[in-house]
């Protein structure tokens, strides 16, 4: 009772705000935005772990010895169902849409890619640090400044097999804030930090540009459906025998 007490105490302080002072509200979905390259050449936040990262010694020797597993066989996270992680995540996948739920104490960014879910947390729905479990999308906790929205994720768990390799102890922040296209249509532009002293000599940026898509709509995702069916027909084969 008490979690949705504040919630509703949140919502009517944020509806009490003049228009003017609430915070943008980026509910809808969005697709990349038209004629802008994604930095680095790369499409979306999966591929192989880059090779032009400012990377330290630690960070170089893990990043060739999983090029050296993986190379031979060109598997990857998402021959296997699984999403790049963060910060990779953070560039969306190539071309599929994301939709964005927004909520005065929470932000749910869903992708069609892998059917991944991000979830920002703002003030009192926040866990407390002793309860957040590590993972490879982290923990994510949003602040508003003015017009600009403040995420910051930690609780991250190590990975070299995505975009932007890190250790455990990486700290990304990102930086939302709407503009307009030379279209008039809105766009979203996220500017990403990320901070990882045991993988970086310096802190690595990025961004990336998402333009609202009026009406838009995500399609299922159904991964792992392929390798059950493929499943299904090893045993039909087995059972033929």
């Amino acid at each position: 009772m008490t979690k949705y007490l504040a919630t509703a105490v949140l919502w009517a302080g944020v509806l009490a705000l003049p228009q003017a002072q609430r915070p943008p509200d980026l509910t809808g979905v969005w697709t990349d935005y038209v004629g802008e390259p994604v930095p680095g050449g790369v499409a979306g936040g999966g591929g192989a772990p880059a090779a032009d990262l400012p990377y330290t010694d630690e960070a170089r020797r893990k990043v060739e010895a999983y090029r050296a597993l993986v190379g031979p066989t060109g598997d990857t996270p998402g021959g296997y169902c699984l999403g790049p992680g963060m910060p990779g995540l953070f560039m969306g996948g190539a071309t599929y849409p994301l939709e964005m739920v927004q909520r005065p104490e929470q932000l749910t960014m869903l992708y069609e890619l892998h059917n991944e879910v991000r979830r920002i947390y703002f003030g009192s729905r926040n866990v407390p640090v002793a309860d957040r479990i590590p993972g490879r999308n982290g923990y994510s906790s949003g602040r508003w400044e003015g017009d600009t929205l403040v995420v910051e994720t930690t609780q991250l768990v190590e990975q070299v097999d995505q975009r932007f390799p890190h250790s455990a102890d990486a700290r990304v922040v990102e930086r939302f804030h709407l503009t307009t296209g030379a279209k008039g249509e809105r766009v979203l532009v996220i500017d990403m930090t990320l901070t990882d002293p045991r993988f970086y000599t310096r802190p690595v940026t990025a961004q990336k540009k998402w333009m609202a898509l009026p009406n838009g709509h995500l399609l299922p995702y159904d991964c792992a459906e392929e390798g059950w069916r493929q499943r299904l027909e090893q045993l039909e084969r087995n059972a033929g025998k």
